[in-house]
């Protein structure tokens, strides 16, 4: 790894406050820009990239069978790099400033139903040990405060508040916020913190959710607990963590909740990133417009 390279990580880490795994993913993504200019033009030094080279990439990706929402990624990251460059002045111009992001099909996230949540919740039989408490846990968590999976995992006891009935997690950049637990959710919390900590044993260990052998969780092993208690009741393509967040932020919305309360519940910088969720409250809307309006045909 070249020296600005190097410097990209820090910054990156240090400065913006990403997770290892977006710092991790953004590296990899200049390192392969890196090897393109290296094969293609011979010469790996970035500081002196041209557009024409970064449009050679492009192509080269688009070659591969990469989609425009995985290119358009990738140049983020290139983006993002050359930003720093700029900052540090090690550049006087960034080859991407007149770069347009390529034009992308937006996936439509479809929820869960509110039948589908029941059907797992109330009617599906989870094991009476350790691992049933813990995968129940994990889905009224999910659906009841919308926390992302990353959050979920990094939980800790100690940002538990039963007697509030509310948590602590720590979100995208390290920012902090507090949601509220309906009071079932709390004493579920409490039933199931007595089976862990036969699992702990006296161990030092934190972290809410973890293995039947003491160890913290992972993001595969959350994402195939969800698909394997959803896959029983639905037929979606998609049954991951993300949609029960999804499918937290559309429940709410659908029932009336004011969309700038659900972006602080959801822990959104801003509110174009909860507005995405609004398009599955439109049918809701058109029911309501329907059978209140007073134009309405019956």
């Amino acid at each position: 790894m070249t020296d600005y390279l190097k410097k990209f990580n820090d910054y990156l880490h240090l400065e913006k406050n990403y997770s290892l795994h977006t710092v991790l993913a953004y590296c990899k993504d200049v390192e392969f820009f890196q090897n393109h200019i290296r094969n293609e033009f011979l010469d790996d030094n970035l500081l002196e990239v041209n557009y024409s080279q970064i449009r050679s990439w492009i192509v080269s990706l688009s070659d591969d069978g990469k989609s425009n929402s995985s290119i358009n990624r990738k140049i983020s990251s290139i983006k993002a790099f050359y930003k720093f460059l700029l900052k540090s002045k090690q550049i006087d111009n960034s080859p991407l400033s007149k770069h347009k992001a390529l034009k992308s099909a937006k996936k439509i996230q479809i929820p869960f139903s509110e039948k589908e949540l029941n059907e797992v919740l109330n009617h599906l039989i989870f094991s009476d040990d350790f691992e049933g408490a813990r995968d129940k846990l994990m889905i009224d968590l999910f659906y009841t405060t919308g926390i992302r999976r990353a959050e979920l995992i990094n939980l800790q006891i100690q940002n538990i508040d039963t007697f509030s009935n509310s948590i602590k997690v720590v979100g995208k950049r390290n920012k902090e916020r507090v949601i509220p637990l309906l009071p079932n959710i709390s004493d579920e919390i409490l039933k199931y913190i007595e089976k862990r900590d036969e699992v702990v044993n006296g161990k030092e260990n934190n972290f809410l959710f973890i293995k039947i052998n003491g160890v913290k969780l992972n993001d595969s092993l959350v994402y195939r607990i969800i698909n394997y208690y959803f896959s029983n009741v639905s037929e979606k393509v998609k049954k991951s963590p993300h949609i029960l967040r999804h499918t937290f932020a559309t429940h709410l919305l659908n029932n009336g909740a004011d969309i700038n309360s659900v972006k602080e519940l959801l822990g959104h910088s801003s509110l174009a990133s909860t507005q995405v969720y609004t398009h599955s409250s439109l049918s809701e809307l058109k029911k309501v417009y329907i059978n209140a309006h007073p134009r309405t045909i019956q």
